[in-house]
């Protein structure tokens, strides 16, 4: 859920999506469900040229299974909340295990 619930926050920024086969698309994150899902609009392909067919797309749902990277804007990443956050997952996990 960490991730999830850090990628809500990004709604509305610019992201890159790397796909499982190379593809690499470029817009602005509109949504994103609990299976990493991700819909994005004003899309770019970063590769035209290996990709022509792309060019006339402008709005895209990638299925979270065939992501392989997601490239963030530097600005809207707060590493120290991040931080604590998945700080604070692990101590609720490993409390659940010892219960």
């Amino acid at each position: 859920m960490l991730f999830y619930s850090f990628f809500k926050t990004l709604v509305g920024q610019t992201v890159t999506v790397e796909l499982k086969n190379d593809l690499s698309v470029v817009g602005t994150l509109v949504s994103v469900d609990q299976f990493l899902n991700i819909k994005l609009d004003n899309i770019k392909v970063e590769h035209e040229d290996q990709h022509p067919h792309m060019m006339s797309v402008k709005n895209c749902f990638i299925r979270g299974s065939v992501v392989r990277y997601v490239h963030l804007p530097p600005a809207a990443i707060d590493t120290a909340l991040l931080q604590d956050a998945a700080r604070r997952e692990s101590q609720q996990s490993t409390a659940t295990a010892k219960a």
